[in-house]
């Protein structure tokens, strides 16, 4: 999962595309980096390390000419973490392009030989972004114009389009031309835009999420749409246009879950009000099992998960607590590598009030379970504070399938769920009473928001993918790759 941003201003714009990527900094902490560009001139910096790590005064002054940028911060996946990985990534012909990408192309491989073989491009990354940005350079190479027009894009993006597949949202700027944003004809990787008025003119700004363009003080215009491109020139002009033959709108479940600030709004959808929803459905499950329950207090699991459990703490007639406390200095754990460091950072990362716990029946709640490290540590944190039971809540289904759209859910056998029944997994991280959130009641959460969405791309609780061309040896490969021996070795490709 990465976080993008891009911005046509009337001033130089270096320090705003640094301000929105530590908004949008919860997507990404592995690399972080801006490119502006003035003239026919790009400007780059980019390095690994948060945001205010990467960029420091004299990069940022390297960083002021141009009132045009992009933005992009990367959290590992399934790819190295080489800075040569780190985004935005620049191709210097036809025009001269810099992109930043959050997704992951499921027919990489194919689009890679195809690359070489047919379009004679070279590519110097593991990263799947590195293709899609010659894919499209490929795509414009055919003009024969020297100044680019919208309808030149266009068409490049519906190219785009045909040959490539899985997810991306796409940043893009072309010097001397404009700034271009597009989605993939799923839908699949949030990507919203807006305006403000300012005493030189209209600005424009784009971002994987609506809460960087409320800091920065951009109105919501909307989000591009599945398919969509806007292409908005070094005037200010803006241009959208369709550009997928069959759009469908399948947003990834788990940015509601997970992923997103409750602050944003995607798709149409409050992320804060369908995690409302999230809690008051899981309540209804559990007073439907359990209408005796003895539970004294509901704890949240910092941070996602509080919202659910306030939620669930108002319908169980229970004391809501913030039991445990978080250091907000260690990072994601099951993003982690190696099983011993998730375990060791959990232990970091949180710690019980043991007043909370003592000689009460608990209720924690979490986002979801994925490993079930985080869980399993967490349950024994509650007991070694003195709970008298631990009962454990997920505000998600069982997480059972891996991830292949740009989140690095790990290889099907390190997940804790994949094979095992809810007692099975109860069992093993140690709680006394283990439910889930049913699948159909977390569509109907984040439907409320927008009811015109049909369907959501939820595979990692299905097993279902909605682009179509993923296989049990799709997955076979992709559990080589992801496992944490492979990633210890460092010999994967990269995903953004």
């Amino acid at each position: 999962m990465c976080g993008i941003t891009g911005m046509v201003g009337t001033e130089p714009v270096n320090t705003r595309i640094y301000d929105a990527l530590t908004v949008l900094q919860h997507r990404g902490q592995d690399a972080a980096g801006i490119a502006t560009t003035a003239g026919d001139r790009i400007f780059l910096r980019k390095d690994n390390g948060l945001v205010k790590d990467v960029f420091r005064t004299r990069h940022m002054r390297d960083l002021l000419l141009g009132n045009m940028g992009i933005g992009h911060v990367r959290y590992p996946t399934a790819g190295t973490s080489s800075v040569n990985e780190a985004q935005p990534l620049y191709v210097n012909s036809p025009y001269g392009i810099a992109l930043a990408h959050n997704g992951n192309l499921t027919n990489a491989a194919e689009l890679k030989v195809e690359l070489f073989e047919a379009d004679r491009r070279h590519l110097n990354t593991r990263s799947d972004s590195e293709i899609l940005l010659n894919v499209f350079a490929h795509e414009l190479s055919g003009v024969t114009e020297l100044t680019l027009r919208p309808d030149h894009i266009f068409e490049a993006i519906r190219g785009v389009h045909r040959r490539c597949r899985g997810a991306y949202a796409v940043v893009a700027m072309i010097p001397g031309c404009g700034l271009v944003a597009f989605r993939d004809p799923l839908g699949i990787r949030p990507l919203a835009y807006g305006s403000q008025e300012t005493d030189g003119g209209t600005e424009y700004m784009v971002a994987s999420e609506s809460v960087a363009l409320n800091s920065l003080g951009f109105q919501l215009i909307g989000d591009v749409a599945p398919g969509e491109a806007v292409f908005i020139t070094t005037d200010g002009a803006v241009h959208t246009r369709q550009c997928a033959d069959n759009p469908k709108h399948r947003p990834c479940i788990f940015e509601m879950v997970y992923f997103a600030r409750p602050d944003s709004m995607i798709d149409g959808i409050s992320v804060y009000k369908s995690r409302l929803r999230m809690g008051d459905r899981l309540a209804t499950k559990i007073l439907r099992e359990r209408p005796e329950h003895d539970i004294d207090v509901v704890i949240p699991v910092p941070d996602t998960s509080r919202t659910a459990a306030i939620q669930l703490a108002y319908h169980l007639d229970a004391k809501y607590r913030e039991g445990l406390i978080k250091n907000r200095y260690i990072g994601r754990t099951f993003i982690m590598p190696g099983q011993q460091m998730r375990k060791k950072s959990v232990r970091q990362k949180l710690n019980a009030t043991d007043l909370e716990f003592r000689g009460k029946v608990v209720l924690l709640v979490d986002d979801s379970i994925v490993r079930g490290t985080t869980s399993g540590e967490i349950i024994k944190m509650a007991r070694e504070a003195g709970a008298k039971k631990v009962y454990f809540a997920s505000a998600a289904p069982p997480v059972r399938y891996p991830n292949v759209y740009g989140i690095d859910m790990p290889a099907a056998a390190e997940l804790i769920a994949h094979g095992r029944t809810v007692e099975e997994i109860q069992a093993e991280i140690g709680a006394d009473w283990l439910v889930y959130q049913d699948l159909d009641d977390l569509i109907a959460a984040a439907r409320g928001g927008n009811e015109d969405i049909q369907a959501f791309e939820d595979s990692v609780f299905s097993g279902k993918y909605v682009t179509g061309d993923v296989d049990a040896s799709y997955l076979e490969a992709l559990e080589t790759q992801r496992s944490d021996a492979a990633k210890e070795a460092g010999a994967l490709p990269a995903e953004d």
